[in-house]
């Protein structure tokens, strides 16, 4: 399984809607569970920035990963990256594979 990075920037209307915040989350996870049940989630956090939200999960390729995106963009964000990760340990192997 590989680790992606999601960030998420909510529309203003989600962004104004604090009553209803939690709502709004536990109906995109619901979603992004039932199309998307083989993620596995590692952290979510609210962030202070560009950024509303950022979550770490491990999808099994990049096809469930762009849906994770999809679902998010359809579900009240205006802006969603995702970002492929890889383990630091991992990545110093590569280096040496490298050099």
């Amino acid at each position: 399984m590989g680790t992606y990075v999601l960030l998420t920037k909510l529309t203003p209307e989600v962004t104004k809607d604090l009553k209803n915040r939690e709502k709004i989350g536990k109906r995109w996870m619901r979603k992004v569970t039932d199309k998307c049940p083989e993620v596995k989630w590692v952290a979510h956090y609210a962030l202070l920035g560009p950024y509303d939200f950022m979550d770490i999960y491990e999808a099994p390729n990049e096809e469930v990963a762009s849906k994770v995106s999809l679902i998010t963009l359809s579900s009240g964000a205006f802006q969603v990256e995702s970002w492929t990760a890889i383990p630091y340990s991992r990545f110093l192997e590569i280096a040496d594979e490298v050099d």
